[in-house]
């Protein structure tokens, strides 16, 4: 049976409660079944994860979105599908890589359509930026992958750069059959003829 971290009088929810925002999650609270923890950051209305959650019932996976009505549209699309393998966590992602997901428990991060914050002063609240790598490395367990999209093309130059630098990752291969699950932005970008700038970086064997 699924562990409800809600009141027992409340429906059941796909949004996980935090019981402390400064100790790390207890992963065996969230799901009873041990497998695969794939994590997506900012992860929208859900259009990717849910999907992809749906596909991969043998995985379990954690959204992560700063904005409550995102997050609510993912419950809902998760009730609908029956899903039992994936929660929502509603906080700053950078916040739950650093404190609060456990060290080394991922086994893939998904980075998909962040917002670019194009204006160069406003650059600094990029959520890949020089220090990103290192919290990625912290999150993932060995051979962890991270997988990033963005339709920014100077973003993007800058999401490779800061990878590249780092001596913890290399670089890999989107498998054709992630690469075909699409966010909500994704659709609608394609729909206006924008592509997907697609990257992946592995953390390098010890």
């Amino acid at each position: 049976m699924r562990v409800e971290p809600a009141t027992a009088n409340e429906p059941q929810s796909f949004i996980y409660r935090l019981p402390s925002i400064l100790e790390r999650i207890d992963l065996t609270r969230l799901f009873l079944t041990p497998g695969r923890l794939e994590i997506e950051l900012g992860s929208g209305d859900g259009s990717f994860l849910v999907e992809y959650a749906a596909q991969h019932p043998q995985r379990n996976f954690i959204g992560v979105e700063r904005l409550l009505g995102r997050i609510r549209k993912m419950d809902r699309k998760a009730r609908r599908n029956g899903l039992t393998n994936l929660w929502g966590v509603r906080i700053e992602s950078t916040y739950f890589l650093e404190y609060l997901l456990p060290r080394h428990s991922a086994a893939a991060i998904h980075l998909y359509f962040p917002d670019p914050w194009p204006k160069r002063r406003h650059q600094r609240h990029r959520l890949v930026n020089a220090r990103f790598p290192a919290l990625a490395s912290e999150a993932l367990e060995p051979g962890g992958i991270v997988y990033l999209r963005t339709d920014d093309a100077e973003y993007f130059d800058q999401m490779n750069s800061v990878f590249r630098a780092s001596s913890i990752f290399e670089p890999t291969t989107t498998p054709t059959e992630l690469a075909a699950n699409l966010t909500d932005f994704e659709r609608e970008f394609q729909a206006k003829g924008v592509s997907t700038l697609r990257a992946a970086y592995a953390m390098r064997a010890a």
